[in-house]
Order: C-alpha cells, then sequence, then structure tokens
C-alpha cells in the first residue's frame, strides 16, 4: 500500500469521524415532547428526588433513583450544547469532501437534521 493510499483511508476516517460526531450530536439536541427544562429546574429536581431517596421505600427508591438519573442524563446534554459549536465546526471542515466522496447531497443531510445555514456554511448547496 502506498504513502498516498495510506493518507486517503486516513483522512477518509478522520472526515467520517468528524461526520458521525456531529450527526450524533444533532440527534441529541433534536427537540423532544412535552415542556423544555431549564438546567436550574433540573437542579432543582435533582435536590428534591435526593432528598426523598432517603426516605423511600425500596420500590420508590428504584423509581427514584431512574429518575435521578434520566436527570443526569439530560443535564449532561445541556452542556453538549457547548460541545455542538466545536463539532459543527470539524463537520463544515469536512462536510463536503465527504458528500462527495459518498455521493450525499443536500436533501440526505437535511434529512439526517443538518441545519441549512451548517450546510451553507459547509458549501453544500441544493444543487449538489
Amino acid at each position: 500500500m502506498s504513502d498516498a493510499h495510506k493518507l486517503a483511508l486516513a483522512r477518509g476516517r478522520d472526515e467520517g469521524r468528524a461526520v458521525r460526531r456531529y450527526l450524533e450530536a444533532v440527534e441529541d439536541q433534536r427537540p423532544r415532547r412535552g415542556r423544555r427544562r431549564t438546567p436550574d429546574g433540573i437542579e432543582r429536581r435533582l435536590e428534591h428526588v435526593r432528598t426523598a431517596l432517603a426516605t423511600a421505600d425500596p420500590l420508590s427508591r428504584l423509581h427514584l433513583l431512574q429518575e435521578e438519573s434520566d436527570l443526569e442524563a439530560e443535564k449532561r446534554r445541556f452542556g453538549a450544547a457547548d460541545a455542538l459549536a466545536d463539532l459543527e465546526n470539524a463537520f463544515v471542515k469536512v462536510a463536503k469532501a465527504y458528500g462527495e466522496r459518498k455521493g450525499i447531497g443536500y436533501n440526505a443531510w437535511r434529512q439526517a437534521g443538518v441545519p441549512a445555514h451548517v450546510l451553507s456554511q459547509a458549501g453544500i448547496t441544493r444543487s449538489d
């Protein structure tokens, strides 16, 4: 295998990784049904759950532990919004080349959840 081929494979892996991470982050940020919580609301509910755990019967304790786990995961998703900007920048750098190489057009990107302004920044147009 030539050095050029090895470099091309490495580049493809790096581009694929950037695209995958961004798409996963976009999926995690998708709006969920129901009323949106705020970080403060999540913290208040966590405090309430942790207080209730001290006196809960075994079955209630099980449900409270699951709620605590769910709230912690939701709290992490709020923190992931900051990381989304970094992932978006990495995606913008590689998306056009990746899409051309894999035959992925504008509509497929949009259906995957990539915002139009991000595609525009990446140089992907509707005619692609």
